[in-house]
């Protein structure tokens, strides 16, 4: 049974792009790699290569064993890179049959935008901030450059095929193509371990007053990206945290106005939404400021708000304010783009698999 048809905005991006990015020539939604930052949202592996695997029911649903991933099944980052006819994005931390091609994936769940100051044996946050992940791109960019040269080098001396050519033949092919990284696609989805930070530390005061700051790091560390040669940003905004069910499920008689009409934290909503609009003010100022670059803004937090609410019209069932469904299918379409969702089971904490409004260049787009 189909369960909703969402808009996937990649083939609008090629006809956003400014002059200078015209040079690319890339038609609708050929994006040969996809280099990607962020947390549990989008994490295929990162953060179980450098700590511990996760336990079933982590990708029983699709992959039918662990496979690193914060869900029982794929990730909206699973999704963009099958439709774009790529392999799902390699770990960058993950050194076991890992393939760069097409791409790495430096997201690792708990990761926020800020500097961390605790530990994820204290409280699951990721050693890798924003700042470290870029860093990390930095290196990667770098020593593929050289190590692709080499490799270039060498094979031009060797004139046989021996054992040895064949060896450097296999590993310039996980290797990416240098002329890939600025038509890239670079996908971003940072922000809620912040708010998470602050909802554990902060009076509801002191977190709306932090927010500026976050987003102001994560701005410097866009231009960053784009110092590196980044010019397709595709940034989702947070979600609403207030209804992950780490907000809810222990909450027994709640003052007056502490729940929304759904069951949400109201105030931990409220801080995603702030977030959320400073995020789209810093957006519009890297627009008119980076202007080889093609920035869209993902409005996750309509779209997981959506979903969260309408669950019980959609066919989902509550329990324990955790959402289940069996067999769920999703037809995303944008002009040329049109692809399927499907082998989702649970969605757990984040709905981290959806997507259902955004915004691209300032032009709102909603369901069809």
């Amino acid at each position: 049974m189909e369960f909703s048809r969402i808009l996937f905005l990649c083939a609008s991006i090629s006809t956003l792009l400014p002059a200078k990015a015209d040079e690319l020539q890339l038609s609708p939604c050929d994006y040969p790699a996809v280099y990607n930052f962020g947390d549990s949202n989008s994490d295929t592996g990162g953060i179980a290569a450098a700590f511990y695997p996760p336990a079933p029911p982590s990708g029983e649903t699709f992959f039918h064993r662990p496979v690193g991933r914060a869900s029982d099944g794929r990730l909206i980052i699973d999704f963009i890179a099958d439709h774009l006819g790529i392999p799902s994005l390699s770990p960058y931390l993950d050194s076991i049959g890992s393939s760069y091609r097409h791409g790495a994936n430096f997201a690792t769940g708990g990761a926020t935008i800020m500097r961390p100051n605790e530990s994820w044996f204290e409280n699951g946050v990721s050693p890798f901030p924003l700042e470290i992940q870029v860093e990390q791109y930095t290196q990667f960019k770098d020593r593929t450059a050289y190590l692709s040269t080499e490799v270039h080098m060498r094979l031009g001396f060797l004139k046989k095929k021996t054992s040895s050519m064949l060896k450097k033949k296999s590993v310039k092919t996980r290797l990416p193509k240098q002329k890939d990284f600025v038509k890239a696609l670079f996908t971003l989805d940072m922000g809620q371990n912040d708010i998470a930070a602050g909802i554990r530390k902060l009076s509801l005061e002191q977190q709306k007053a932090a927010i500026p700051k976050i987003v102001s790091y994560y701005s410097t560390q866009l231009r960053n990206l784009y110092e590196k040669g980044a010019r397709t940003f595709w940034i989702h905004n947070t979600g609403p945290i207030g209804c992950q069910p780490v907000a809810t499920v222990k909450v027994q008689d709640p003052m007056p106005g502490y729940l929304d009409e759904h069951g949400c934290v109201k105030n931990q909503n409220e801080i995603a939404i702030q977030f959320n609009k400073e995020l789209k003010v810093v957006v519009l100022k890297l627009r008119l400021e980076l202007y080889e670059a093609s920035i869209i803004y993902v409005d996750m937090y309509t779209a997981k708000y959506e979903l969260i609410t309408t669950a019980k019209n959609q066919g989902l069932i509550i329990s324990n304010q955790v959402l289940f469904k069996k067999n769920v299918n999703f037809n995303f379409l944008q002009g040329k783009c049109v692809f399927l969702l499907q082998d989702l089971g649970t969605l757990p904490n984040m709905l981290a698999d959806i997507m259902e409004s955004g915004t691209i260049s300032g032009v709102e787009t909603k369901v069809i």
